[in-house]
Parts: C-alpha cells; structure tokens; sequence
C-alpha cells in the first residue's frame, strides 16, 4: 500500500524541484522556515537602521503590541485549520472591550433606582462569554445553515460594529481604571502590569498560545480539527463530529478575540468603537505568514506566533525609522500576497496529489 504521506512530500518537492531546479533543497528549507528567517532579517535591518530598535526594553514594548495580534491570529489559525475564515475578530475585539467599559462604567438597574458596579473578575467572564457567543453564532451558521464562513463572518463583522457604536453612540469609554470605593479596581492591571519584566499581555498570549498547541497535539479534538480541515468528508465519514468541531473553533476565536479586547482596553484604560478596525487582515496574515495552508488542515500554533511577531516587529520598525504609519497597510497587503503565493509553491504538489 502507498504511503500518503510519502507521496504528499514527494508532490511537493517535485513542484519545487521543477521550478528551482537543482536548488530545490534549498528553497525547501528557506519556505518551511520562512517566517524565521523573515523575522530574524527583519530584526537586523531595522537594528541597522535604528540603534532603538535592538534593545531589550523595545523588544518587551513591541511584543506587548504583538500579543493582541497573537490573540486573534490564534483563534484565526484554529478556524483557518477547519477551512474556514473568520472576518469577525476585529469587530468582536471592539464590541467586547466596549463591553467591558460599559461594565465598568456601572450598570443601572433603574427598577431598583441603584447602579450596579461589578468586580473585574465579573467583567472577565462576561466578556469572555460575549466573544464565545459571537463565535457560537458564526459557528451554527456555518456548520449547521451551510452559510459560507466568508458570508458569515462578514455579517457578523458589521453586526458587532454596529453594536459596539450603539452601546457607546459613537463615543469612547474612558477612565477604566476604577475606583477603589467602588470595588472595581485593577481593570488596568492587564495593561500595564509586568511580571519578571515581562508585560502581561506577552503572558497571557503565551499561555494562550501554550494551551492552543496542546489542544492540537495532545487532545482528539486537535486530530479531529487536522482531519475535517483537510477532508471534511472523509472526516465524517470516519466518525469525526465535524459540526461540533466547526463550532467550538469559531467559540474558540470569538473567546481569543475577546481576550485581545480585554488586554487592549486595560492597556488604553478606555474602550472605543472602532478598535480593532481590519485587525482581521493582520491576524489571517499572521497565519498565512507562518506557514497555514488557507484550504486547511495545515498549520502550527508556533508557524502562527512567528507569523504575528513578523508583522509587529515589521509595523513598529516602520515606525521606529519614520515612515508613515499608513504605509503598514501597504506593507501587510504586500506580506498577505507574498505569503499566499509561497504556500501555493509550497503546497501545490501537495493539493494536487490530494
């Protein structure tokens, strides 16, 4: 019997064997390993450029800016996995820190003529149920209407948006700080504290990136995700639960993006409506930078972080030596095509043979 396995590698090493020829080992390793080079490159032109840029302190400050991308472009990698697109992250990630705003605002409970003020922790969990059920809502949409995920997402997308500018009328929520008196203090802590020098976002992405990469590698559910991404009906066939695996993955990112919101409200200690704007492109950057195959059913939690901290370290080095801030998004564009077209090389025996 042929190994597939065998004959998916060999696919792809002949497509790029026939286009690099005798440098196909080569190109080989540089495509596997291209967001660490590209990242590693990065670092050593912009310390050439800018004696700022390759210090320990600018480092922490920059991978605090990576850590909200990271959060969304986890749960971004995990519906990429399943063959799906979620459009929605940058949308929820706005509604849920407004969310936590209006929370810390105070809830007026007119029937009882009181102002309800809850606990930071009651304002975690809250939010972080909100962006599961923004997800839960993409998820049952796709898996149980047939509703393609780029319809449903975008949907979604302008849905969350809209609420988010309904909650605040088009304002800001500032002062999130809290009140001692109050008893809601400490909303701040994610965004500014440090532990061991190391800011809080930049854990909470670890841990969160931790706890992605064994749900993948050590849990069935990651096998089932593997397999319905890169063949849904074989899948079911198998006896895999694809529809619960479509909807836990759109409830996972829907809960990463909230995480980002919470994480970027505390370190703004204010919550806006259009936060998170095109948030999105970034994060499927991200997973397409690291390697993630947009047909699914490829695609790694480390693959993803490098992809993240690729594009951050890119847009603040930009930064750093004075270009205009609106050139990143030329530049994102720029990294989404590259990235594609050296994934359909390296993948492309691959699709083929499958």
């Amino acid at each position: 019997m042929t190994d597939v396995t065998t004959n998916k590698k060999q696919g792809s090493g002949g497509l790029i064997a026939s286009i690099f020829g005798e440098n196909a080992n080569l190109v080989q390793i540089l495509l596997e390993g291209r967001a660490f080079f590209a990242l590693i490159a990065i670092i050593i032109i912009f310390s050439i450029l800018s004696p700022n840029y390759a210090t320990v302190s600018n480092f922490l400050i920059m991978a605090n800016h990576v850590a909200i991308f990271g959060l969304l472009s986890v749960g971004m990698m995990l519906v990429i996995l399943n063959g799906g697109i979620d459009l929605s992250v940058g949308s929820v990630l706005g509604l849920t820190g407004v969310f936590a705003g209006f929370l810390m605002q105070g809830v007026e409970l007119e029937a009882a003529g009181v102002i309800l003020y809850p606990p930071v922790w009651a304002v975690v969990v809250l939010t972080l149920g909100l962006g599961a059920f923004v997800g839960a809502v993409n998820g049952v949409l796709v898996a149980y209407f047939r509703v393609p995920a780029f319809v449903a997402t975008l949907g979604s997308l302008y849905v969350a948006r809209g609420v988010a500018l309904l909650m605040t009328n088009g304002l800001t929520f500032n002062n999130l700080s809290g009140n001692e008196s109050l008893g809601n203090t400490g909303f701040d802590w994610l965004g500014f504290n440090r532990i061991g020098g190391v800011p809080i976002g930049v854990i909470i992405l670890a841990v969160v990136a931790i706890a992605a990469g064994l749900l993948l590698s050590r849990t069935a559910f990651g096998r089932w995700l593997y397999s319905s991404g890169g063949n849904e009906r074989a899948a079911e066939l198998s006896g895999v639960p694809v529809k619960k695996v479509q909807i836990t993955v759109y409830v996972l990112s829907g809960m990463c993006a909230a995480i980002a919101g919470l994480v970027l409200s505390s370190q703004l200690t204010s919550a806006g409506p259009t936060a998170g704007t095109t948030y999105e492109l970034t994060a499927i950057a991200a997973v397409v930078v690291g390697g993630a195959s947009l047909m699914g059913g490829r695609g790694t939690v480390r693959g993803t972080l490098l992809g993240a901290f690729v594009i951050g370290f890119l847009s603040d080095g930009l930064v750093i030596i004075g270009v205009s801030s609106y050139w990143q998004t030329v530049f994102t564009g720029a990294v989404i095509v590259l990235a594609v077209m050296l994934n359909s090389i390296q993948y492309g025996g691959k699709a083929k043979k499958g």
